[in-house]
């Protein structure tokens, strides 16, 4: 079907990231997160999951990564970081996996931290 509006990524693209992100209340470190999150999915295919560290599951993960801070931030099931996400390492990682996107303004309007 010709000119379909579902926006399907190429049949050789990889799949999307999955964060996970181990939050706490009040956390503006999760906040900041979420949002450098939020500008690179403009770019790159990511797929969020939110875990309350409050929960069992939050605890746990916690728990097995050793993190100190929150946000715990993990990419694929694995340790990426735990405290302030460092947007640029992330940008950077995301740019090895998928290559650098055509609109690679909103990687980089993030600030200068990460």
């Amino acid at each position: 079907m010709v000119g379909s509006a579902s926006k399907q990524p190429p049949r050789d693209a990889p799949p999307a990231v999955l964060v996970t992100v181990v939050e706490s209340e009040a956390c503006h470190f999760c906040v900041d997160a979420h949002r450098v999150l939020v500008a690179l999915a403009v770019d790159f295919p990511l797929v969020v999951d939110s875990v309350d560290i409050r929960s069992e599951t939050g605890r746990q993960l916690m728990a097995r990564h050793r993190a100190v801070m929150s946000p715990l931030v993990l990419i694929d099931g694995a340790f990426f970081s735990n405290g302030r996400l460092p947007r640029r390492k992330l940008a950077k990682l995301l740019r090895q996996r998928f290559g650098t996107p055509t609109g690679v303004q909103s990687a980089r309007s993030g600030g200068t931290h990460g």
